[in-house]
């Protein structure tokens, strides 16, 4: 199953250093029945887009409750055993747990496929994004928008080999 790992460019950098993904359990997202469902698709490119984008969403949350860190979204795709990743029946219906499962032991970072980061010019979107998040959260239609500005940015793809770079241990 593939999941996406949100993160932040420390918590990669993190991941590099151990070369480890989180050490279990941690929250993932993936293609879940919930996620289906809401999608109405059956299109496995659409489907992985979504459970990609409910990850970039945690990643900016993450980035909400870190403000020191750099403001660029971090997602990090990585296949993993079917049974190592489970969506919890109770919350299936739940509009914030679309897509999102629970990674049950550490993954090494070798498995993953690859990286998703926010480039330089969605910082500020992204920065003004994670202020806005707790109002959007409660209703704010205008802190909505703000959070849908950051959304507007496409991810961009990154190869593994390419992680020393994105959290500058490269050459």
């Amino acid at each position: 199953m593939r999941v996406y790992v949100p993160l932040t460019l420390p918590g990669l950098a993190e991941a590099y250093k151990t070369g480890e993904l989180g050490a279990g359990p941690f929250v993932a997202y993936a293609v879940t029945p919930a996620l289906r469902e809401w999608c109405v698709s059956d299109d496995i490119e659409e489907l992985e887009y979504a459970a990609l984008n409910r990850a970039a969403l945690a990643s900016l949350r993450l980035l909400a409750i870190e403000p020191g860190v750099p403001r660029r979204r971090v997602v990090v795709a990585v296949d993993v055993p079917d049974r190592a990743a489970n969506a919890d029946p109770d919350r299936g219906l739940d509009p914030a747990a679309l897509g999102e499962v629970r990674v049950s032991g550490a993954v090494a970072l070798a498995r993953a496929a690859s990286v998703h980061v926010d480039a330089d010019d969605a910082e500020a979107d992204v920065t003004a994004a994670a202020a806005a998040l707790g109002a959007a959260d409660a209703g704010d239609d205008d802190a909505q928008f703000v959070v849908d500005g950051a959304e507007d940015h496409e991810l961009l793809w990154f190869a593994t080999q390419e992680i020393p770079n994105l959290v500058g241990q490269g050459d």
